[in-house]
């Protein structure tokens, strides 16, 4: 197995990497990595659905699709992350188990009482400071799990918090669990790269050269991946599944009601309503919408020279946009 511990802290480039070493891989890998702040959503989710819009926008967190399922998590510099890559595997069932044993007993090393609960998480006192997923593809399972280590906990529950009650979709919904640090429960305080040494050296049984990085050749076919697929909006945002949004807001002008129809990222269809008044009828706006990234910079690109008061009296587009989110 080779072990592999790099500097690299871009979402994008460390996803990317994750699916550029499953498929050119040619030798199991167990490796460890962290992001700078982020939301990383799973495959079938709808990224809209999982964030908080006006939180990510303003703290500048990045949001990033994975190529497995399972529910939405935050990474920051204080959450560690780890991966598994096997080859050669013969079964077609997932097996979150086998995976997550090495990293318990690492924890347990360091005297953490640390298990395995519910579908894929890991728990200290019934608190989960780890959610796994994996995936099966051919012969070669990716297995890669989060180490909530000393992760700001303000960033993680204001990132997380959309309200879903307002989209109508049928995506997998992250289920909301009471998480914990890891740094709260060790016996003696630790750093994060200590406790980065320490698992790898357990689980590497101290091999050397673990601490090797990727190669020139692998971080150029990364860096391709991530031009062609993480890094673009049609991954992390277009690929949601199709999904409708349905929000009332009272605004400066009056009530304001919104329904959108979005598929592949884009609105097909806007319907707005309330008892607002407006010199200029709302079909024009709605109009306006049709064809826009639900995302708030291509929203306001199509609204340049719109003045949405002539629509929506008192109600500037800072305020529109709010309404759509």
């Amino acid at each position: 197995m080779r072990y592999i511990h790099h500097p690299h802290t871009d979402p994008a480039f460390n996803l990317a990497a994750e699916e550029w070493l499953l498929r050119n891989t040619d030798e199991d890998i167990f490796m460890l990595w962290r992001n700078h702040r982020a939301v990383i959503v799973g495959r079938n989710q709808n990224t809209a659905a999982e964030i908080d819009e006006a939180y990510v926008r303003e703290h500048d967190i990045t949001v990033i699709r994975r190529m497995t399922g399972g529910g939405a998590v935050f990474h920051d510099l204080g959450n560690v992350n780890f991966s598994f890559i096997q080859l050669g595997s013969q079964s077609r069932h997932l097996d979150f188990h086998r995976f997550t044993a090495p990293i318990l007993e690492a924890l347990r090393a360091m005297g953490v009482d640390c298990r395995f609960e519910g579908r894929n998480d890991l728990t200290i006192d019934g608190l989960k400071f780890s959610g796994n997923a994996q995936l099966i593809e051919k012969d070669r399972v990716l297995h890669h799990g989060t180490l909530l280590f000393s992760a700001q906990m303000a960033d993680l529950s204001g990132a997380l918090k959309a309200n879903p009650l307002k989209f109508e979709d049928k995506a997998v919904k992250s289920v909301k669990k009471r998480v914990t640090n890891i740094s709260s429960h060790l016996p003696a305080p630790m750093d994060v790269e200590t406790f980065i040494s320490r698992v790898m050296d357990h689980v590497s049984g101290g091999a050397p050269g673990h601490a090797l990085g990727l190669r020139p050749d692998e971080e150029a076919g990364i860096r391709e991946l991530v031009r062609a697929k993480y890094g673009t909006w049609d991954w992390n945002f277009g690929a949601s599944p199709d999904y409708g949004i349905a929000q009332c807001r009272k605004t400066p002008g009056g009530l304001v009601e919104v329904h959108l129809d979005v598929h592949h990222g884009r609105i097909r269809a806007a319907r707005i309503f309330g008892d607002f008044f407006g010199v200029r009828p709302v079909a024009e706006l709605e109009a306006l919408l049709a064809g826009c990234r639900h995302e708030r910079a291509d929203i306001q690109g199509a609204l340049e020279g719109v003045r949405t008061e002539d629509y929506i009296r008192d109600l500037d587009e800072e305020a529109f946009l709010d309404c759509l989110f």
